[in-house]
């Protein structure tokens, strides 16, 4: 197993930001923040399963090819292999837990297919 996170580690994207709240080998967990209209590429990662938990606002989920309404207080388990992604339509921050499992925590296990800020590669 590889994670190349570290506790404290933050970016900012063109949608809000994320930061790296814990880590170890086997995991990692991201406090993630989606700025009104903001929305993350549909993309998939090929060695991580992702576990998000809505902690505030409202997201639209795209989970293969079903999209969903998820509230604060609810989850999505998202597979490797799976195309995803999460928009906020609301006029408030959605804020969620995104906790990471598998054999490679890697910021480029990335495959994007369709992004608004042109990051498709």
């Amino acid at each position: 197993m590889a994670n190349n996170y570290m506790r404290g580690q933050k970016d900012t994207r063109p949608w809000g930001t994320w930061e790296v709240t814990d880590c170890a080998e086997d995991f990692c967990v991201k406090r993630i923040s989606v700025n009104s209209g903001g929305i993350l590429s549909l993309q998939l990662h090929h060695f991580r399963n992702e576990h998000w938990i809505i902690v505030a606002g409202e997201a639209i989920v795209t989970l293969g090819n079903v999209e969903m309404i998820k509230k604060a207080g609810e989850s999505v388990y998202i597979p490797a292999e799976t195309k995803h992604r999460i928009q906020n339509a609301a006029s408030a921050p959605l804020i969620f837990v995104e906790i990471q499992t598998g054999e490679n925590l890697d910021e480029n296990d990335i495959i994007r297919f369709e992004d608004i800020y042109g990051r498709v590669k």
